[in-house]
């Protein structure tokens, strides 16, 4: 059995090896971080290559981020949770967490059971996709909770589906409509449409929910990307939104809001609480109360999150 000294040693070693190979840091930027010498820095590189405690993927369990992730599990009652070391050249760099959602992806597409995967859309999991390995899973089934049109009329590019099933050959059922529509009416005449009603039911039973989590202030990526307003952001903002999932706006206390755009969104229900299994990936400062109500309110029992994020969720 390792000594509690070896133990130490491979957990430097692994966060090296993250640093280097996942995060993308160059030798000199790790012994910084790390606060070795640039030598030290090279020699844990090479320990976490020698005892292949990354493959392609990071295999050692670091042990602080093994802790979080228990207190977090024990705290929201998730039924998964993972946490990877934060950047701190890059604290809000999604690269960690894509690559344990693309872990959590493959995983389950390599089930030999038929699984149906429901995959929300951002940057997350846009890069969470993309270090998905080619796979031939053909008895898969991917959906997509949110609309792929975006207010321009273009595909959205954040659309993870499509490119997901290039990647697998799993049969893949994309949401055909605008993520909002221009009014309650003209959305809930859309809903009616045959092929929308076969996606959101197939979606409805998901065996695995994955999205991302958007933060709802200035700097809000639903509005960023142009999908509502700075009136309608506000709007939101003033009604108590502090986060959103697939687009569905909600408070802190993690109940959605029941005004406003969640009115003309044609994502696919959240289910609250959630259900099925629902992991959400994010990470960053400005998420934080977005992702603690999220877990307050029970719209996801999944999280996969860095150090930092899970710190500061802890301390709340």
């Amino acid at each position: 059995m390792p000594s509690d000294s070896e133990k130490s040693r491979l957990d430097d070693a692994a966060r090296a090896g993250w640093l280097y190979f996942i995060a993308g840091h160059t030798q000199d930027e790790i012994a910084r971080e790390l606060k070795v010498s640039r030598a030290t820095a090279q020699r844990l590189v090479s320990l976490c290559l020698s005892e292949r405690l990354i493959t392609f993927r990071l295999e050692h369990p670091i042990a602080a981020c093994m802790d979080l992730a228990v207190q977090l599990t024990e705290r929201f009652a998730l039924r998964s949770c993972e946490v990877v070391p934060t950047n701190h050249a890059s604290p809000t760099s999604v690269a960690g967490i894509a690559e344990r959602a693309a872990s959590l992806i493959e995983v389950t597409l390599r089930s030999e059971k038929p699984t149906i995967l429901a995959l929300g859309t951002g940057r997350a999991m846009r890069a969470a996709v993309e270090q998905v390995p080619p796979m031939d899973c053909p008895d898969h089934q991917l959906v997509s909770l949110v609309g792929n049109i975006s207010p321009d009329g273009s595909a959205t590019f954040f659309d993870t589906v499509a490119r997901l099933a290039d990647l697998t050959k799993a049969r893949h059922y994309p949401m055909p409509l605008p993520v909002l529509m221009s009014s309650q009416a003209e959305r809930d005449q859309m809903l009616k449409i045959g092929p929308v009603t076969r996606v959101r039911a197939l979606a409805a039973r998901a065996d695995l929910r994955l999205i991302g989590i958007g933060q709802m202030d200035k700097k809000a990526q639903f509005h960023v990307d142009g999908f509502i307003s700075r009136e309608e952001l506000v709007e939101l903002m003033r009604l108590g939104a502090v986060g959103e999932v697939t687009g569905w706006a909600f408070d802190a206390a993690g109940s959605f809001i029941k005004r406003s755009s969640n009115l003309r969104l044609t994502s696919v229900p959240h289910p609250a609480p959630a259900t099925r299994l629902t992991v959400a990936a994010a990470l960053g400062a400005a998420k934080v109360p977005a992702i603690l109500a999220a877990l307050k309110g029970r719209l996801i029992n999944g999280l996969i999150t860095d150090e930092a994020t899970a710190k500061a969720l802890l301390a709340r």
